[in-house]
């Protein structure tokens, strides 16, 4: 009996060997590929509760209306991946936090964070708005401490903030002095025994959409020559495979779940192609759209914005190689019933709601009705005209007769409650930057450069149509060749004269020049006025109940000629 054992054990291991399907290798034999998988986010600005999301749902043509995200939500979803592979990386494109919510934001963004710890988030690229509050809020929300130029929200959820428990990336961010990182520029994971390197850059045009003054001292280098720099290193450390985290991105004509979509345009496909063969997956954000693409043979994701999508990627590599064979990606909608929420962040969520309640509920004004952000043909919207009429009635006593608002700044409709009331949330949910107003001159000759500054977008084409005060009308055309899109300017009623002076007010983040319209830091005898624009919106809102009893079914200020 025991001498028949060896070939008994032979016999059965041949007969498993002719088991299964042929197509493939058998379970594990040394050549089944190796399975990583990750999930990605981006551009979650805080938004720890859920916030209306449209899209198309697989199979229908009928576009559908939820509230998606939340920080349970998008824990309850992690929790059922990480059922498939435990092993799983959760990993971010930027932007985590700022621009956000109030029930976020009155806390310096703490609570979100902390969200992103309890989530086992590994790793993020830095985004712009990490960079609202300077360079020092940004190391302390990394490392923790209460040491902030916001001292009034630092640490008043918690005594006790730790910092990220996960690593803020940016290869392409250096001290313009001495050229070290301002935070690492990559990082190795080990996952099922194979070194995964996470490289973060952010955009290289980050002065176009950050405060000048908060990236005073640092330089912004070209992203995909500072990725591709980094390589060398990271092999030297045993890296493997290489996953690229970027805060920039681009837009697809086709739908958010669209696997291999073939018609990304803007920044980032540029950027892609530039890229070390070696990297083959680019998971991206800043441009707030969901999209599964392909450039020059790499993956290219991004998951949207505010936790409405997560991006499910698996990556197959050879097992001897370490080579990637193969890369699938899914979005995934965070809808509230397709996943069990986390109990531990529901309260978690429930104790943040708490504490910010009786705050963010305090009443602030009452209207006839809701302001949308939404833009007409010609770039002007209700809600930038009343940004942009605040503006100017606050500074008026400065002799005030222009206002402008970037649209961007605008981050959601203002809504108003039963009985047309609007809450301190509600209002600070339209402008979370706490940005203050600049008052400044500028001649008529700078005021019409201003406008066309408006098509001068170097990711783009369109031009970013900035809101201006009722004071201001003019027609545009697109069609027409640079320096000659505007026509017809008028102040007050009066066709602008080239040669005169006008007093204008804007946010300091215009004012420094940003969203790409440098002339405004040519403005001179400048006054920081400390006003905030959030407050300024609410007292315009106080004296004007009538706002809102009629949409912009019309263009009133803006014309757009064709």
């Amino acid at each position: 009996m025991i001498a028949s054992r060896p070939l008994a054990l032979a016999v059965a291991l041949l007969l498993s060997g002719c088991a299964g399907t042929p197509s493939g290798p058998a379970a594990g034999t040394p050549h089944r590929p190796i399975e990583i998988n990750l999930v990605a986010l981006n551009d979650f600005h805080g938004n720890l509760e859920p916030s209306k999301y449209t899209y198309t749902p697989p199979g229908s043509t009928q576009p559908r209306t939820i509230q998606a995200g939340g920080i349970d939500v998008l824990k309850g979803a992690l929790d059922a991946f990480r059922k498939d592979d435990p092993d799983l990386l959760f990993v971010a494109a930027g932007d985590l936090v700022g621009a956000s919510p109030a029930v976020s934001s009155m806390f310096a963004d703490e609570p979100s964070i902390v969200a992103m710890n309890r989530m086992g988030l590994v790793a993020s690229s830095l985004g712009n708005h990490e960079f609202d509050q300077g360079p020092k809020e940004l190391l302390r929300q990394q490392h923790g401490g209460c040491d902030s130029p916001r001292p009034a929200k630092a640490c008043r959820f918690a005594p006790d903030f730790k910092g990220a428990g996960f690593t803020y990336l940016a290869a392409n961010v250096v001290d313009a002095r001495t050229g070290k990182n301002l935070v690492p520029g990559w990082r190795i994971v080990d996952v099922k025994g194979v070194k995964v390197g996470l490289i973060g850059a952010v955009l290289h045009d980050l002065a176009s959409v950050t405060v000048a003054s908060s990236i005073k001292g640092l330089a912004v280098n070209d992203e995909a020559a500072s990725i591709n720099a980094v390589l060398p290193a990271m092999r030297a450390q045993g890296a493997q495979v290489f996953v690229v985290l970027i805060h920039e991105g681009g837009f697809a004509d086709q739908p958010y779940d669209k696997a291999d979509c073939d018609t990304l345009h803007g920044p980032i496909v540029a950027i892609t192609r530039k890229l070390d063969p070696a990297i083959r997956l680019v998971i991206s954000g800043h441009s707030h759209t969901g999209y599964l693409c392909k450039v020059d043979g790499k993956v290219v994701t991004q998951a949207d914005a505010y936790g409405h999508l997560l991006s499910r990627i698996r990556l197959r590599l050879d097992p001897a190689t370490k080579a990637v064979e193969d890369i699938q990606v899914r979005n995934v909608v965070m809808a509230p019933d397709a996943f069990t929420p986390d109990p531990g962040l529901a309260a978690y969520l429930a104790d943040v709601r708490a504490q910010s309640r009786a705050v963010l509920a305090k009443p602030v004004a009452r209207i006839a009705a809701s302001i949308a952000r939404r833009e007409a043909p010609s770039g002007e919207s209700a809600l930038g005209d009343v940004i942009a009429d605040a503006a100017v009635a606050a500074t008026r006593d400065q002799g005030v007769q222009i206002g402008f608002m970037n649209p961007g700044g605008i981050r959601k409709d203002l809504e108003a409650g039963a009985g047309g009331v609007v809450t301190f949330g509600q209002a600070q949910a339209v402008l979370p930057f706490g940005n203050t107003l600049v008052v400044m001159d500028l001649t008529g000759a700078q005021l019409r450069r201003v406008l066309e500054q408006q098509w001068d977008r170097p990711a783009s084409s369109e031009p970013s149509i900035l809101a201006v005060s009722g004071s201001l009308a003019y027609d545009w055309d697109g069609t027409q060749p640079p320096g000659r899109r505007v026509a017809g300017v008028k102040v007050d009623g009066a066709p602008l004269d080239d040669n005169k002076t006008y007093r204008v007010v804007a946010n300091n983040f215009l004012a420094e020049g940003g969203d790409n319209i440098p002339m405004f830091a040519s403005g001179t005898r400048r006054v920081e006025t400390g006003l905030r624009d959030l407050d300024t919106l609410i007292a315009y809102l106080q004296k004007h109940p009538e706002l809102g009893a009629t949409s912009l079914a019309a263009p009133q200020r803006i014309h757009k000629v064709r």
